[in-house]
């Protein structure tokens, strides 16, 4: 096999579970995430010569990912078709802990967020970026992704003061 295709297999193994955790973070839902990754993908492969001698080449990656996903919502036919998620199976299904209750109230606050906003606090604090890395992911300043986490997490906040996260009376 060529060692470019081995080359790109590796990182392709490699980085696929981490790349798609953040992609559907960023998303929201699995058919968007699997479609902005097979497209980062197909770019990184027809670019591999530099994405490979870049110092990050999973970094570069991501960019693209989130890029495809930002973009994807900016055009106009996403306003007008959404994927739904996919029903759950019947059956018995066990009563969940508080924890995951909470859990679940919390992502459902986050992908209520604006795109560039949930992206942001996607990759600041489920991808523990620093605020450089994340305005180099999303092509801006820091200051503007200082601005988006500010508004995202004043956000979050006021969907949490409506939630009755935490009681368990």
């Amino acid at each position: 096999m060529h060692q470019r295709v081995m080359d790109f297999d590796d990182f392709f193994r490699a980085t696929w579970p981490r790349l798609y955790r953040t992609a559907y973070a960023v998303a929201g839902d699995r058919a968007s995430a699997e479609d902005a990754l097979q497209s980062a993908y197909v770019r990184a492969y027809a670019s591999w010569g530099r994405v490979s001698r870049a110092d990050h080449p999973e970094a570069y990656v991501r960019r693209i990912v989130v890029n495809e996903i930002l973009g994807t919502r900016r055009r106009a036919w996403w306003q007008r078709e959404r994927p739904h998620p996919s029903p759950e199976p019947p059956g018995r299904v066990a009563a969940p802990d508080a924890g995951v209750v909470e859990h679940d109230a919390v992502w459902v606050a986050v992908l209520a967020l604006p795109p560039r906003q949930r992206a942001v606090i996607v990759l600041r604090y489920y991808e523990d970026l620093s605020e450089e890395q994340i305005a180099e992911t999303l092509g801006c300043s820091r200051g503007t992704v200082k601005s988006q986490a500010a508004a995202a997490l004043s956000n979050l906040r006021r969907d949490a003061a409506g939630l009755s996260i935490g009681d368990r009376s």
